[in-house]
């Protein structure tokens, strides 16, 4: 009896686990995800078409010939078959290049710097619609989020309207982190001194997780933030609460929350200064220091043989 329950619950324990497992990654809010999700289903069932049947035809031929059959032929000097060749390698052939089709369309469909031409699946989007623009700084170790036209800042928080394509400007203080919002879309890399980009649409209302999915450090774990789906009305609403909260990020400011805190708590920033964004990425927010596209653009006037004065 004792027995009999131990087999029940180890049978029930892998359900038991992944029902504790959150499958936002299946089941995301944005239709960026979605087509992502959509992806990894469609290319799980393609190998799966291959790897079903080798597994099934290997439990079966290890049976059908085992030593204790005498029934099954043996044959020892039998080397080839065409059909057997044919399923072989036409089978495999065949899942190989459709994954490549999927792949080579879906890369160019997905890729994060084309800006969106659909909502949904069911509502393609008007080429007059204005994009709204978020520059995301990871710093160590919290994210900083400067909404340029707005003219606020957040740290470690993020808000959107629903149904209201996004575009996020990506870059990073210090080392290499990455962005990713699971219910929005894939994961993007910050870099300083480079400017990444990301496209996307969230679909739904609701509270989701954004973090880190780089490790960058000893605060990488506490790296998280929120990000709000609103509707419009609830995202003016937020803009004019985070107007109306004191501080403004300037250089100054910028230069004293790029130092390294960990669990820095979620804060709106009331004004931004303008074309912070540009030195940061350019890695010339402090004094007296020359932004990186003036040096480079100093550097290509100069002639061949001609040395730069200091």
């Amino acid at each position: 009896m004792v027995s009999q329950i131990l087999r029940r619950g180890l049978l029930l324990l892998p359900a038991l686990l992944l029902a504790g497992c959150n499958t936002v990654v299946m089941n995301p809010s944005g239709d960026i995800a979605n087509q992502q999700a959509r992806l990894i289903i469609i290319s799980t069932a393609l190998m799966l078409l291959i790897i079903v049947p080798v597994i099934i035809l290997t439990l079966l031929f290890a049976w059908r010939y085992r030593k204790s059959n005498t029934s099954a032929p043996y044959e020892p000097d039998w080397d080839h078959s065409t059909r057997l060749e044919l399923v072989i390698w036409g089978a495999p052939l065949l899942i190989i290049i459709a994954l490549g089709l999927l792949t080579w369309i879906t890369t160019h469909t997905l890729d994060p710097y084309r800006p969106l031409s659909r909502i949904d699946a069911e509502r393609p989007l008007s080429p007059q619609v204005k994009p709204l623009v978020v520059e995301v700084v990871a710093l160590d170790w919290k994210w900083l989020f400067i909404y340029p036209e707005q003219g606020i800042a957040t740290v470690n928080e993020l808000a959107a309207p629903v149904d209201v394509p996004i575009q996020f400007k990506i870059t990073a203080s210090s080392v290499m982190n990455s962005f990713y919002i699971p219910a929005l879309a894939g994961q993007i890399y910050a870099m300083p001194g480079m400017e990444t980009k990301l496209h996307a649409v969230i679909n739904k209302a609701g509270e989701y997780e954004g973090f880190s999915a780089n490790y960058s450090g000893a605060g990488f774990s506490h790296m998280r933030f929120k990000f709000h789906g609103l509707d419009q009305a609830g995202f003016d609403a937020w803009v004019q609460k985070a107007k109306a909260g004191s501080g403004k990020l300037d250089r100054a400011e910028y230069l004293k929350l790029e130092q390294p805190s960990e669990r820095e708590p979620a804060r709106l920033i009331g004004s931004t200064e303008p074309n912070l964004f540009h030195a940061i990425v350019n890695r010339c927010v402090a004094p007296n220091t020359v932004c990186m596209d003036k040096m480079m653009a100093t550097d290509l006037n100069v002639k061949p043989g001609q040395q730069k004065a200091e």
